[in-house]
């Protein structure tokens, strides 16, 4: 197998013959004895396993539990062992952890440690979205709360600074080299380095899966023990990452993070970023990605909602053969889309317009936790009138979808109350929702028609947002 060389608590590590999903959690406590690192649910929901992995573009946290080993090429780790330094001087989180009193059983405590040392390192004292993936049953958050204000004050120490190119890596074969296509194709889980190279794999092995954050097919290994056949991971492409704006267009890679999307869209659509602060966790966030996001198909996504309701362009590419569709139009029934065999998600476009989208979660929890139903509005009025709307629904059907109706009531009306009741009529038949466990059919209803209204009334500036509403 093609070697894997990272750098874990800043010692080079380099492996050969390893599994393409075995998870750093297993193997740092199987082969490295390094069990600080908990296993809790081992779906990426607890933050005990919490790690910190740095790359060319910074420090992130992430769940080791459902991050696979070949996700760490060229990258570094640092696990709660590696947060001291070398002499065991305590970092200052962990010394404010100790006065604070923010440890009690002890197992979700090496989780925490490497979240809030992460954030320390960026400056980052929104303590609240830091820690939403870590949970702790015994202690309480307030004590560690405090800990993480009382060490922000103090800076972050050089020894907790890594940096991957201090050390050369070897070269990693492409999915276009011979060794990706033969019969050993699913022992090589090549890193495809541009768009090109997973173009060549992908069309050559159509069956086989491409892996990004692995947030959603991780549990696919960790909670259904699935052999996933040949894989390739698809993060690091250059060329598939990254947000550019131009004057006409927001044009976002498939392999673009969550997390980067969340700041990258802000200044444009605060209300989509401030959605996105509820995708997840930050562990989820810094490894999901918006294509996997969209191809995996799920009725209940987050993001695809908001980018239909924004007009958003999705671009597919199977070989050298692009095309593109309205994003919409890629979800045909649960479970199903528009993608051949050998075809990826290679970006999502958005046209550039004023800003009067709202994103509408609701859940039963407010951080980390799937939508019962997520409401993405954008309607544009010309003098009073509706000019033109979008709204599109997650959990109203089997696939995300629009309101047709609702919008086709909207149109060339006045923006008034009466125009909003009778499109909240129209909405009722766009949909018949499911009753699942998450919300039953006539409440997620309900709910829909009432986001119509809210939207309505805040443009009014008669409805508070819940997130200004301070104590």
């Amino acid at each position: 197998m093609t070697e894997i060389a990272f750098l874990l608590n800043g010692t080079p590590v380099r492996l050969r013959d390893i599994a393409p999903t075995r998870t750093l959690l297993d193997w740092l406590r199987e082969d490295r004895g390094l069990t600080g690192t908990k296993e809790g649910c081992n779906e990426g929901d607890c933050g005990a396993c919490t790690v910190m992995v740095t790359d060319a573009q910074g420090a992130r946290a992430l769940n080791a539990c459902i991050l696979f080993l070949p996700q760490l090429q060229g990258k570094a780790v640092r696990t709660v062992e590696g947060m001291a330094a070398p002499d065991g001087t305590l970092h200052p989180v962990q010394r404010a952890m100790v006065d604070c009193h923010g440890s009690q059983c002890g197992f979700c405590t090496p989780g925490f440690i490497t979240s809030m040392v992460t954030a320390h390192l960026h400056g980052d004292t929104d303590h609240d979205t830091v820690l939403a993936g870590n949970l702790c049953r015994c202690t309480g958050y307030a004590p560690i709360i405090r800990a993480a204000s009382a060490a922000s004050a103090e800076p972050a120490p050089d020894w907790i600074r890594d940096d991957p190119a201090t050390f050369i890596l070897p070269q990693i074969p492409s999915g276009g080299a011979p060794q990706a296509r033969g019969a050993e194709a699913p022992l090589d889980a090549p890193h495809l380095r541009t768009a090109d190279d997973l173009a060549d794999w992908y069309l050559a092995n159509p069956q086989g899966r491409l892996i990004a954050g692995a947030t959603d097919v991780g549990l696919w290994v960790t909670k259904q023990m699935r052999d996933l056949g040949p894989v390739a991971f698809v993060a690091g492409i250059p060329d598939l990452s990254g947000i550019r704006v131009t004057d006409s267009a927001i044009h976002i890679g498939a392999a673009t993070t969550i997390e980067d999307l969340r700041r990258g869209i802000a200044p444009l659509h605060p209300d989509f970023a401030e959605m996105l602060r509820r995708f997840g966790s930050t562990q989820v966030r810094n490894a999901a990605t918006v294509g996997g996001n969209i191809a995996n198909g799920s009725p209940i996504g987050d993001g695809p909602p908001a980018l239909i309701a924004l007009g958003a362009t999705l671009h597919l590419r199977r070989g050298q053969a692009r095309r593109a569709l309205p994003l919409e139009q890629f979800f045909l029934d649960y479970g199903k889309q528009d993608r051949q065999p050998g075809e990826f998600v290679e970006a999502v476009s958005v046209p550039r317009q004023p800003d009067r989208l709202k994103c509408y979660k609701l859940s039963k929890r407010f951080d980390q936790d799937i939508s019962a139903v997520l409401g993405a509005l954008n309607i544009t009025l010309d003098k009073g009138r509706v000019s033109a709307a979008r709204i599109a629904f997650g959990g109203m059907a089997g696939t995300p979808k629009r309101a047709s109706g609702a919008e086709a009531a909207l149109l060339g009306s006045d923006w008034s109350q009466a125009t909003v009741e009778a499109a909240c009529a129209a909405l009722r038949r766009d949909f018949t929702p499911l009753s699942d466990m998450r919300a039953s059919a006539g409440y997620r209803m309900e709910a829909a028609v009432a986001m119509l209204r809210r939207y309505w009334l805040e443009d009014q500036g008669l409805a508070p947002r819940i997130l200004e509403v301070q104590p």
